[in-house]
């Protein structure tokens, strides 16, 4: 039993996952702020319709990061909070070009595809250490996301 954790996880398979999952903040984090100065900046004949996307994209990318965070403390270890760490972390890139809206949806289908494959790489380390808490989140946030990722494309024209 000491080598549990208060939820009954193995400790060292739980660090593994706290990492992966201070991973996944960290492109969430850089995500968010992206998508944010999408909203703010976009320009053109999309306007209303892409700035209404983007609220609700960062809107839903807050929730994800809390959720997240909130799933590492649940783990007993610490979720990173520095943006430093963050942008040395992250495989998501700050975004330069924040007016052009096929710019800014591509963006954001590149940033879908590093986070889904982040969260496929915590269903098999939860699998491993029987963390049915974190693999349902990865699970409900990869369904949705996957959606997220037809419909932009369908903006774009990219099926």
């Amino acid at each position: 039993m000491k080598n549990l954790n208060a939820i009954g996880l193995d400790t060292k398979k739980s660090k593994k996952l706290a990492e992966k999952l201070n991973e996944l903040l960290a492109n969430y984090a850089i995500f968010y702020q992206n998508v944010r100065g999408y909203h703010w900046n976009i320009k053109g004949e999309k306007f209303f319709e892409l700035h209404l996307k983007f609220e609700e994209l960062y809107n839903d990318l807050l929730l994800k990061i809390d959720e997240v965070a909130e799933r590492i403390l649940t783990l007993g270890h610490t979720p990173n909070h520095r943006y430093s760490d963050y942008k040395n972390t992250s495989i998501i890139k700050e975004s330069t070009e924040v007016s052009n809206g096929t710019k800014a949806v591509g963006d954001i289908l590149d940033s879908f595809k590093s986070i889904i494959s982040l969260q496929r790489d915590l269903l098999t380390l939860s699998a491993d250490a029987g963390d049915e808490g974190t693999n349902a989140l990865m699970s409900d946030y990869i369904r949705a996301q996957e959606k997220l990722v037809w419909m932009y494309s369908a903006f774009l024209n990219n099926r």
